[in-house]
């Protein structure tokens, strides 16, 4: 129910539009925002325009930065001979927490979805063979979430790797059929990174 105030409906509005904010919790939020002190407000408004004006995609693996590189694949003591190629920055973030995997990673922005209208050209998959053709990886981890797309993505992507001189790997299936690695638990993510297949 709206107490028809133009400026809290407009507010309410735009934080329904986040990722797992419904109108109810969208409400809380803008109540919290109205009812707090001006400095917290000004500070969320400001830590927005930060991030959207000083973060970009890293030239090579595409997870958010500040620098051309982003610090995973400016560090010199990550494995960059094996990449990880995951979905999206929140797999990455999840597989990080793991504190299991210690190579780079390659974020292709999506999965295969024919239904959706994705295909291989609207994901980083050349992107990651130019990668993989530059020379100095061995392992390609294929860490997509475990759906109907994610699975034909790897199929899609171990087939244009199978020529290549690369050892082609998926996380095991620890983590369950149909779930995001954002959701799933870091130890899960742990003993899959740890006991990942070869394809």
């Amino acid at each position: 129910m709206s107490l028809n105030i133009p400026s809290l409906d407009e507010l309410v509005k735009q934080l329904a539009r986040l990722p797992g904010i419904g109108r109810k919790t969208a409400q809380r939020l803008a109540i919290f925002i109205l009812k707090s002190n001006d400095g917290y407000a000004d500070e969320l408004v400001d830590a927005v325009i930060h991030v959207k004006e000083n973060t970009r995609l890293c030239k090579q693996c595409f997870n958010i930065s500040e620098h051309e590189l982003c610090s995973i694949c400016a560090d010199g003591r990550r494995d960059s001979s094996k990449i990880c190629v995951v979905e999206d920055i929140v797999d990455v973030m999840a597989i990080e927490g793991s504190r299991e995997y210690n190579g780079i990673y390659h974020i292709l922005g999506g999965v295969i979805s024919p239904l959706a209208g994705v295909s291989p050209g609207d994901l980083k998959i050349a992107e990651l063979l130019d990668r993989v053709d530059g020379g100095g990886t061995k392992e390609v981890l294929l860490a997509l979430n475990m759906s109907t797309e994610g699975e034909a993505t790897m199929i899609y992507i171990s087939n244009m790797l199978k020529n290549k001189p690369v050892e082609i790997t998926r996380i095991a299936h620890g983590v369950p059929m149909g779930s995001h690695l954002e959701f799933v638990d870091q130890m899960t993510i742990g003993r899959a990174i740890a006991s990942r297949q070869k394809i």
